[in-house]
């Protein structure tokens, strides 16, 4: 829900009429939108929600002249169609899309509160989040104490029905992310990572996934280089602050990024050299309503929240007035 909701707002704020084409595996959360906005007393045709295909859709709308900006959430493949559709009708695009976030976990930070901070919010959602930090670059000299901490709270995540109470982590959104999920932590294991808790599907019925953990998985891992978008961290040791940022820079992804450390000259580092739109330091936390989100590279384009937020949505007119002096 918070998708559709970035984008409704970022419409309405500026003054535009929105066309919302929910996600297809979570429609619901869109139409509650969109009553909840209808029963507040806004403007018939200001918010239109669509139901479909995705491809029959975008076809049909992007080429419209009403049409004067297309902003998507997703994957970076199919933001790149969006883009070339747009780009033929030379249509602006705000694209937010895959990442693929790393950690940089310093010598000198808490190591235990850093480790159950991780294993917890790496699950979050069953990591099924643009932002969600999956490739934890770790100081070796912390590196076991930080693995074994954070391997023995994923291990002890609840997974379940996510309305019963007690339930920390829910299934994955269809059967193609559990096939996906398998297919990385096998290609990992035969490049010789270390599976370290979970790494299959739970049995019964459900898309449920074992919350995961890899341990010192080779760069030519799959993984390594495609966002598995479900509860799976990876943990690699590095020597040194350089190499962690080497390694976070190492995929074409730049949407967020998290740092831990205590030391203001790492933090000044981490914000001067990561690649990406959003670095979060000592959290997990990579964006706030009213704090400009977006990605570098094949991240995306644009931002949204934030009075940033608005920019996509208007146009910069400029004026010039020559005026006669009586």
């Amino acid at each position: 829900m918070s998708q559709p909701c970035r984008k409704v707002a970022g419409a309405i704020a500026s003054g535009c009429s929105i066309i919302l084409k929910a996600a297809e595996e979570t429609p619901a959360g869109a139409l509650h939108i969109a009553r909840a906005l209808h029963d507040a007393g806004l403007p018939h045709g200001v918010l239109n929600l669509v139901f479909g295909t995705p491809a029959h859709i975008s076809d049909h709308l992007i080429k419209q002249d009403q049409v004067r900006l297309v902003a998507f959430t997703g994957s970076t493949a199919v933001g790149r169609h969006l883009t070339t559709l747009a780009a033929q009708h030379m249509t602006p695009v705000l694209m937010e899309l895959g990442g693929h976030a790393p950690v940089i976990v310093c010598e000198d930070t808490d190591v235990e509160s850093a480790a159950l901070t991780g294993a917890v919010r790496k699950m979050r959602n069953a990591g099924q989040v643009c932002t969600s930090p999956t490739r934890f670059f770790v100081h070796e000299s912390i590196f076991d104490e930080y693995t074994e901490t954070f391997v023995r709270r994923a291990a002890q995540t609840i997974v379940g029905n996510g309305v019963e109470s007690g339930v920390e982590m829910g299934p994955l959104a269809n059967d193609r992310r559990v096939e996906a999920l398998t297919a990385l932590v096998e290609d990992a294991r035969e490049h010789g990572a270390e599976v370290r808790t979970g790494g299959s599907k739970l049995e019964g019925k459900g898309y449920f996934f074992q919350p995961t953990v890899l341990v010192n998985v080779p760069d030519n891992a799959r993984v390594m280089q495609e966002e598995p978008f479900g509860p799976l961290a990876i943990i690699n040791p590095i020597a040194s602050l350089e190499e962690g940022i080497e390694k976070a820079n190492s995929v074409p992804f730049g949407l967020a990024a998290y740092g831990f450390t205590n030391r203001a000259d790492y933090v000044d580092r981490m914000v001067e050299y990561i690649e990406a739109g959003n670095i979060s330091i000592n959290t997990l936390e990579a964006s706030l309503p009213e704090t400009p989100f977006g990605g570098v590279k094949s991240s995306g384009y644009g931002r949204e929240g934030g009075t940033e937020g608005l920019h996509h949505y208007m146009i910069t007119k400029n004026v010039s007035h020559s005026m006669s002096i009586v």
